[in-house]
């Protein structure tokens, strides 16, 4: 490799660096990780680079999609990891939130510019098979047409056809189209954030759905978390009482900010300049209610969140 000039190393490193973004949106709705994604991202670097003896543009004429396949083969592989692991895991398993730096946010923000689907999207697209899931993300998310996936999955485009059919049916089937305005979740987040944490019950029997569920995953490395979702309104609002009365998590010093999380207005409690919890709502089509509760509280899956000053 040492015979390759410095001008076509770096030549491969920058194509590979003006496609990352891409790989990286496609990767993370395939995988649901950010951790996972990284990897994935390393290892079609490595791949990208010991192409041609170190010379992977050579015969090569779209980079772009030559990467993306590679990136979304080697996210297929990581796929049956990450299904090993969540057999094991403890309690609710959600998707790695991909959170905005700050409230002030600009559009350089990673989070931002990174095409992601919501959370509650992004936890349907784990009952797809991981080819389903693959042809979902890159046709309905990313635009790509079925006989392009055909070649970055090796399949004939009738097979694309057929798994992305199936994918959309079982898309559509659980999670309505219905995507509530900006403000309207917003303020809706801020209403339920602040029953919540005062511990006003009457504000929460008003503002949860009779059929509100709340997932909470700590990964068994929370106190008191719950391993298994709750359902109903009122076992909801006994479990966000029963939070408030300890006095948030386990001794206050909770400090709440409001974050964009893929996509979407949610809220981010911070404990003691540590990062403690994600909340991200799913509302009923009226966008009155709150219909479904994320919460993700596991350390590990909030390492890459930082507290920002308002």
């Amino acid at each position: 490799m040492s015979d390759i000039p410095a001008s076509v190393t770096d030549e491969a490193t920058g194509v590979f660096v003006r496609h990352r973004e891409l790989m990286f949106g496609v990767v993370y709705n395939m995988l649901g990780s950010v951790a996972d994604t990284e990897d994935v991202l390393q290892e079609t670097w490595l791949s990208w680079t010991a192409r041609g003896g170190g010379a992977p543009l050579d015969g090569i004429t779209n980079p772009r999609a030559y990467l993306v396949r590679i990136a979304v083969n080697h996210a297929l592989a990581r796929r049956a990891a990450i299904s090993r692991r969540q057999e094991t895991y403890v309690g609710p398993w959600l998707p790695e939130p991909l959170v905005a730096d700050g409230e002030g946010a600009g559009a350089d923000d990673p989070a931002l510019r990174t095409e992601s689907v919501s959370l509650a999207m992004l936890v349907v697209l784990e009952s797809l098979t991981p080819l389903e899931r693959a042809v979902f993300v890159l046709h309905e998310v990313f635009g790509y047409p079925h006989a392009e996936i055909a070649e970055i999955i090796d399949r004939s485009p009738a097979a694309v056809r057929q798994l992305a059919h199936r994918a959309r049916e079982h898309v559509h089937a659980r999670r309505p189209l219905y995507e509530a305005h900006p403000r309207v979740r917003r303020e809706a987040t801020e209403r339920f954030v602040r029953a919540a944490v005062g511990g006003d019950i009457a504000a929460l029997m008003e503002i949860l759905a009779p059929d509100v569920t709340v997932w909470t995953d700590a990964g068994g490395k929370r106190k008191r978390a719950g391993l298994r979702p709750v359902h109903g309104r009122d076992k909801a609002v006994r479990l966000f009482d029963s939070f408030a009365r300890r006095g948030g998590a386990g001794g206050g010093n909770l400090d709440l900010r409001y974050r964009r999380v893929n996509g979407d207005d949610a809220a981010v409690l911070f404990q003691d300049e540590e990062p403690y919890a994600v909340l991200v709502l799913d509302l009923t089509p009226d966008g009155e209610r709150v219909s479904g509760i994320y919460v993700v509280a596991n350390p590990d899956k909030l390492t890459h969140l930082h507290r920002e000053e308002a």
